[in-house]
């Protein structure tokens, strides 16, 4: 069962890849990206669908870096044993 699902997974990243590929042969035509004042840059069209990828990742990431921190310093809080609350040993009641 296992080697069927590690082969199923194989295929499907074997699959995603060839589409991928097949996109970045299939988009090689020169793209022109518009910036202001007359500047542009002109590149393949999958550098430039690349980069708008990568960018967006990289301002998702940026912008849950607050929320991570907040978590992580909750977790540092919450984690601390509190000197209130200390174990104590058990007295036998029968004696």
């Amino acid at each position: 069962m296992k080697r069927l699902l590690r082969l199923l997974q194989w295929l499907l990243k074997a699959a995603v890849f060839f589409t991928l590929f097949a996109f970045a042969l299939n988009n090689q035509q020169e793209t022109r990206v518009n910036f202001f004042f007359g500047t542009y840059w002109a590149a393949p069209t999958v550098l430039v669908v690349l980069s708008a990828f990568t960018l967006g990742v990289v301002v998702g990431v940026l912008g849950m870096v607050p929320r991570w921190w907040r978590h992580r310093q909750a977790a540092k809080i919450n984690a601390k044993p509190s000197p209130e609350v200390s174990p104590t040993p058990e007295t036998p009641h029968g004696t």
